[in-house]
């Protein structure tokens, strides 16, 4: 039998790498369609959307879903704590719940190389949930939309 991974002694394998790039890439790239096609008020993207952004305004009672996100204080040693520590509760409600994924940084802009951070799913939920809670993703299905009203 072999033993257990350890994701803290394991090496970096740079195809394991680029797959988790890949399947980060199509995952902005989903989101991205879909928002052109729906508006992110209307849209859900958990079953728990609910349960998620109750528990995320609770806890993250400062966080502006239309502020630039500051990557350096979310990924600080204490904002990885605070995160990894709400977003553990969802380990067995959320699948892929600490996937990487790709976030933009505001949600006034596309995705770009300049403007996109790196977060874990659980992140991109809560983020994501609020800012659609919002309406500031709106302004996507609008531009692929032009004219149609709300």
């Amino acid at each position: 039998m072999s033993k257990p991974f350890d994701p803290e002694t394991a090496e970096n394998f740079e195809d394991m790498e680029k797959q988790f790039a890949v399947k980060a890439v199509e995952h902005l790239m989903t989101y991205w369609s879909i928002l052109e096609k729906v508006r992110g008020s209307q849209l859900r993207l958990t079953k728990i959307d609910d349960e998620i952004y109750e528990d995320f305004k609770k806890e993250f009672p400062d966080f502006d879903p239309s502020a630039t996100i500051n990557e350096d204080e979310m990924k600080s040693k204490e904002g990885k704590e605070k995160w990894r520590n709400w977003m553990n509760k969802y380990e067995e409600k959320v699948a892929d719940f600490n996937f990487g994924t790709m976030l933009r940084a505001n949600p006034s802009v596309e995705y770009e190389q300049e403007t996109t951070i790196f977060a874990l799913r659980m992140q991109f939920y809560a983020i994501e949930i609020a800012r659609n809670r919002a309406g500031l993703n709106d302004w996507v299905y609008e531009k692929n939309h032009p004219g149609e009203k709300a």
